[in-house]
């Protein structure tokens, strides 16, 4: 099997030339139609599924405006990825196979720089998610005057502007690159961890306060069936996290274990199969929003509907 020549040092220009060589990538074209036609199919549902979410967003008035807007964050990544990233790599895969060598090397170029960008913002918004949702259960009536629509919307954009410099040292210095992925990647899982597992240590804690008391009067009524309702809101969001992580952890895994010298064809392809399926979490999200979250999925219902009606 052809190796090509990669060291950690090299920048992301001159692995896009590596990537664009026919000497190297002429055996794999098969693969790469592949590759090609099911991120097709993924660009399509990514962007047909979240634009109906981001519609559907609006008309769900029961929702928090911060998590509203977390998750419509969320879904605008995920579009982005339909109608940048994806078809940015389908480009590159269909240059690769038609020989196209100066169309290749910048849709590699700009295709990395724009999944890079997406995956980290995806990251810190279901961070924040996470977050918003523990700081819900521990604030209790203060979560509204803490937790306001202003400081949502700045850390959405403070995890913009983070995501495209972290991606933009990708074309200076690799080293920070890596550094910046490894931080990046290690904050979020330890603050997502954390802050579960505070949750639903809390929501076990209150189990055995109900099961263990009588409960009587409205107002217990009504606090039980708030934290019920909460309890379901957190088990949506976890939902969403797991999948992101299940989708996100073999690319992962597959560029942990590319050697430092010379990369095999089977490992090329291989992340672009597991990259694939970071793409597929961006299809996934929409479906999992309607399952998960009750107030989404009755504002879908009523937007397709009313687009049936018009139709």
């Amino acid at each position: 099997m052809e190796m090509k020549n990669l060291t950690g040092g090299e920048n992301l220009q001159t692995i896009a030339e590596l990537d664009c060589s026919e000497e190297f990538t002429g055996e794999v074209h098969g693969e790469l139609v592949f590759l090609s036609v099911i991120n097709t199919f993924l660009s399509i549902t990514a962007f047909l599924g979240n634009t109906l979410i981001l519609v559907a967003h609006r008309k769900a008035t029961s929702i928090h405006p911060s998590s509203k807007l977390l998750y419509r964050n969320l879904a605008i990544t995920d579009l982005c990825v339909g109608i940048i990233a994806e078809p940015l790599s389908v480009a590159y895969w269909i240059s690769v196979v038609n020989e196209r060598r100066v169309i290749c090397y910048y849709t590699n170029l700009t295709a990395y720089f724009a999944g890079a960008t997406l995956c980290s913002v995806s990251l810190i918004t279901m961070t924040a998610i996470s977050v918003d949702r523990l700081l819900a259960l521990l604030l209790g009536l203060r979560y509204r005057q803490v937790v306001t629509l202003k400081r949502t919307r700045l850390i959405a954009i403070g995890g913009w502007i983070v995501s495209v410099v972290g991606a933009s040292t990708s074309f200076l210095n690799p080293l920070i690159n890596s550094l910046y992925g490894y931080i990046i990647i290690a904050f979020c899982l330890v603050t997502t961890i954390c802050a579960y597992t505070k949750i639903f240590m809390s929501l076990r804690h209150n189990q055995i306060h109900v099961q263990n008391h009588v409960i009587q009067g409205q107002s217990s009524q009504v606090n039980t069936l708030n934290i019920a309702r909460y309890r379901k809101a957190a088990y949506g969001a976890l939902w969403v996290q797991v999948t992101l992580f299940i989708c996100y952890l073999p690319y992962g895994i597959a560029v942990a274990l590319t050697p430092q010298r010379g990369m095999p064809l089977s490992t090329y392809l291989a992340r672009g199969f597991t990259g694939t399926l970071v793409y597929l979490n961006s299809s996934l999200n929409p479906f999992l929003y309607c399952w998960k979250i009750t107030e989404v999925r009755q504002a879908v219902k009523e937007t397709l509907q009313q687009l049936h009606f018009c139709t």
